[in-house]
């Protein structure tokens, strides 16, 4: 979950007397709103943000959409950056090479996931390849992913677990990864009868061997400088 170590995301969510700036033709608004994100989400925004405002924000933002509400996101902290980078290669050696593992995943970093309106861009995601036996040839993928993770940060964390993680239920994806830099910790959730379970978890140098990558075993201490 791309996001820096302080600035928080800027919510495309704007009404009453709020101090905003614009980032195209949507309102955004800084950290000094939060209180008032229930009643703005309970009012919606201005208008619902669409995939142009995605394609017109600032090139060194994420920029993601859930609820019709614009969530522009800086890069990830240098912590959570490694931890992705450790973690991509660890799952992505065995299940993508297929080096001292059994193969048969697409893993891919920030891919751009459309689910109707909604927009979101996990750190990490993979698809098996008997549900997308070849990647699209586009920007984006339409087609929900079999396992997600986020890199929490104290600037994502509230919009990972409580806008992103309902998204990822909603869409059916089968397993969630959480992984928390500054605790490090790793947590594993497949999803049962529409609802995060957790499976299991680590912390600090522990191994991590859970679903949907069982099949190998890697010490949780390899995404930690």
């Amino acid at each position: 979950m791309p996001g820096p170590g302080s600035c928080g995301d800027i919510v495309a969510k704007v009404t009453g007397r709020q101090s905003t700036r614009s980032i195209g033709s949507v309102p955004t608004t800084g950290t000094d709103s939060m209180n008032a994100q229930g009643a703005l989400r309970r009012r919606g925004p201005a208008r619902r943000a669409s995939y142009q405002d995605v394609l017109d924000a600032p090139a060194h933002m994420v920029a993601e959409i859930v609820d019709g509400a614009l969530h522009l996101q800086r890069r990830p902290p240098m912590l959570a950056a490694l931890a992705k980078t450790a973690l991509s290669g660890e799952i992505g050696g065995a299940f993508f090479k297929g080096r001292n593992g059994p193969g048969g995943w697409w893993i891919v970093n920030e891919p751009e996931l459309h689910f109707g309106e909604d927009i979101v861009v996990p750190d990490i995601a993979g698809w098996r390849w008997e549900r997308m036996p070849e990647p699209p040839d586009e920007a984006y993928i339409t087609l929900a992913p079999d396992w997600v993770c986020e890199v929490l940060s104290p600037s994502t964390r509230k919009f990972d677990l409580e806008e992103k993680r309902p998204v990822y239920a909603r869409e059916g994806i089968d397993h969630l990864w959480l992984v928390d830099p500054g605790a490090r910790t790793l947590e594993a959730f497949p999803l049962l009868d529409g609802a995060w379970t957790p499976a299991g978890s680590a912390s600090n140098d522990d191994p991590v061997s859970f679903p949907p990558f069982e099949a190998v075993t890697f010490p949780l201490g390899a995404l930690w400088p």
